[in-house]
């Protein structure tokens, strides 16, 4: 005989909890943070907080993720020492594209490829080994004057490489990607000159300088000093960032030329023939879409 169940004494799963505004205002208020690179969590009470409750809440958790993932943003990681870092997707309101960006410093429609290529050069001079990329205590040290000699020696390798190959070693200005960069930054003035002795903005010290000075703006790198033309730091930021642009066939075609090498243990830069004059320092990423 079958035994009758009333279906009031069968228990009902518990129900989620359900989210309220309050914990909806956190969530954005959480992803706002994030928003702001130069904030350290360590000096924000509700931000170290809202954090911590990320960490230990899983449903909060996804709440946060789904306000970022809602605005466009990909959230790179969440912890004490990076904050709540994200970066925008193609389609988000937030993603800087290259032609914005060198379009503020520039009409030249083929400085575009420089600033893309001062980008790329400082994220591989920056990690230019994985274990770099994979280490969260590393901090990579760059400067203005490394990353413009970094970029040469680079152009001499890919020159020496099309001459190899019997390519045409004519600058091409209005064909994208490194093989036309190249060309134009080799031909392009190192510093030029000014009356004032500034730096202009269209030599490739100036296109560096402008890299990296947008780079401490959005929290990724930090400057520590004039030296060099200007000396800078690598932010928690920065690496994750680098880490999600490490397979661009770009950045990778950068490293595999072999202008950086290994020296007791630590990265630096392989001299050139002819740039002692750019002071290269040892020791020595925004992902932008196109």
């Amino acid at each position: 005989m079958t035994e009758h169940v009333e279906w009031s004494d069968v228990e009902a799963p518990a129900a989620a909890p359900a989210v309220t505004p309050a914990d909806a205002a956190d969530a954005a208020r959480l992803v706002a943070f994030g928003l702001q690179p130069k904030l350290q969590p360590a000096r924000d009470q509700e931000y170290t907080e809202l954090l911590r409750r990320y960490r230990e809440d899983g449903a909060f958790a996804r709440l946060a993720d789904a306000v970022a993932t809602g605005l466009g943003l990909v959230v790179l990681e969440v912890s004490a020492r990076a904050g709540m870092a994200v970066t925008a997707a193609e389609d988000s309101v937030f993603a800087v594209r290259m032609g914005d960006y060198a379009r503020r410093t520039t009409a030249d429609s083929a400085d575009r490829f420089l600033h893309g290529l001062a980008h790329l050069a400082v994220a591989a001079l920056a990690f230019p080994r994985p274990e770099d990329l994979a280490d969260d205590s590393y901090i990579g040290r760059v400067t203005v004057n490394g990353v413009d000699a970094f970029v040469r020696q680079a152009c001499r390798r890919l020159e020496e490489r099309a001459e190899e190959s019997g390519e045409n070693t004519d600058p091409v200005t209005d064909a994208p990607g490194l093989e036309a960069a190249w060309r134009i930054w080799a031909r392009r003035s190192a510093t030029g000159a000014t009356k004032d002795a500034r730096r202009p903005a269209a030599s490739t010290t100036g296109i560096v300088a402008k890299a990296l000075g947008f780079l401490t703006e959005s929290g990724f790198l930090q400057r520590t000093g004039d030296d060099h033309g200007g000396t800078y730091r690598t932010t928690a930021r920065y690496q994750l960032q680098v880490r999600d642009m490490a397979g661009g066939a770009a950045l990778s075609e950068l490293l595999e030329l072999g202008v950086v090498t290994e020296t007791g243990g630590t990265a630096t830069l392989l001299p050139a023939e002819d740039t002692d004059d750019l002071d290269l320092v040892a020791d020595a990423g925004l992902p932008f879409h196109s």
